[in-house]
């Protein structure tokens, strides 16, 4: 009879609970992505220094979750002032990355705060000295029974400003470009990465990688080609807004700083008509490299959440952390969001980018006189031979002649 009374007990307990732990698992997934959806569009509505900040501090979490993995697994004892160090060096990376992007597209600040125009000056020999005082105080806190722990967690601390601190400044030195590069790198690997999914799961039959065996082949090609349509669509609709497409530039109006929104958009974002027919369809030039953009976010970033889930089995966790629910840990959810920035980092700065003049200005202002007057008797040749060269393009020569 109690046999019997503990299997009705055991049904009961069965039927109390009508959602089976997979199903709880996919609806935190989808609540908790809406949030993150949202949070990410409130950041980009409220500006600069709200990415900034959110950069800063979603880098920070991932360092945390890595070095609290480091410590659990090298089960070093506690050693005074050991885990400040790592927070320093996190700190002096920050201050020499981020500050070098901050003195190339801040200067309206420098020019109104004395003291910052000072530290840019020397804003690599200051890195330089905070740098060689951690060394030293890592030296002074070594211990003859943990040399290898210690040395160990060092060497994960260096990794980790390498992969995550320099990654998350290339994040940022994009941003200024355009915010359109920052929405268009995450928003395709989110894309890709959830018709992977989608797609694996209905349709995948073969294995992709041994380290995420859930991966599937079908998964991966399906949600690539989704990527790559989608991206074109994506990419055509945010080349409206002068909001996202134009440059992050700072001016300084009545002494106040003020950021600049409003530009004539390059040419990568004005529309070119094309006539099929009866119809007349805008495409964007920026759509070309969206493509790129794609292909990369297809074929090679996933391959940053595979890097992540050998190093995960590797420690034996399941997780970074638990930060959001569903997900895991923030670097759970933007191993492959890193390589994507370093991507789009690279390929703005190789294929898109053009010579900034205020910077280069910039540059001939801090020569000597001397200096200036063979800089401007090289230019002025230069421009004579280009003159002679284009005797019958007339623009140029009104141009050139303009200024002789």
């Amino acid at each position: 009879m109690c046999e019997k009374s503990a299997n009705n007990t055991e049904n009961l307990d069965g039927m109390t609970d009508p959602h089976p732990p997979r199903k709880k698992s996919t609806v935190k997934r989808f609540i908790s992505g809406i949030l993150m959806g949202s949070f990410f569009f409130a950041i980009v509505y409220f500006g600069v220094p709200t990415m900034y900040m959110t950069c800063f501090g979603l880098q920070i979490k991932c360092v945390d979750e890595v070095l609290k993995i480091g410590y659990n697994l090298k089960k070093i004892q506690e050693i005074p002032f050991f885990h400040a160090l790592n927070w320093y060096l996190l700190m002096v990376a920050n201050y020499f990355l981020f500050g070098e992007t901050f003195i190339q597209h801040g200067r309206v600040y420098l020019r109104k705060y004395y003291l910052l125009d000072m530290l840019s000056s020397y804003h690599r020999f200051i890195s330089f000295c905070f740098y060689f005082i951690g060394l030293v105080w890592f030296v002074v806190i070594l211990r003859k029974k943990i040399l290898r722990q210690q040395f160990s967690l060092l060497f994960w601390t260096h990794f980790l400003l390498i992969v995550i601190t320099a990654q998350a400044c290339m994040i940022m030195q994009a941003m200024y470009e355009g915010i359109i590069w920052l929405i268009m790198s995450i928003w395709l690997v989110s894309i890709n990465d959830s018709c992977a999914f989608i797609f694996g799961k209905h349709f995948g039959k073969t294995p992709l990688i041994r380290v995420s065996p859930k991966k599937t082949l079908e998964g991966f090609i399906l949600g690539g080609i989704c990527t790559i349509i989608l991206g074109a669509f994506l990419s055509h609709f945010l080349c409206h807004f002068k909001y996202l497409v134009c440059p992050i530039k700072f001016a300084s109006v009545d002494n106040e700083i003020t950021y600049r929104s409003n530009c004539t958009p390059s040419y990568n974002f004005q529309p070119i008509a094309y006539a099929i027919g009866d119809f007349s369809v805008n495409y964007y030039p920026f759509m070309k490299h969206s493509f790129y953009l794609s292909i990369f976010a297809s074929v090679i970033a996933p391959f940053g959440g595979f890097c992540a889930s050998g190093f995960k089995r590797a420690v034996g966790v399941k997780d970074f952390a638990d930060t959001v629910p569903g997900h895991g840990g923030i670097l759970d959810r933007g191993d492959c969001q890193y390589l994507m920035m370093t991507f789009v980092n690279v390929y703005i700065m190789t294929f898109v980018k053009d010579p900034n003049v205020e910077e280069i200005f910039r540059k001939i202002a801090k020569l000597s006189d001397e200096q200036q007057l063979e800089f401007y008797s090289l230019l002025r040749s230069s421009l004579s031979d280009l003159l002679a060269g284009d005797v019958g393009n007339t623009s140029k020569l009104t141009l050139y002649g303009s200024y002789f």
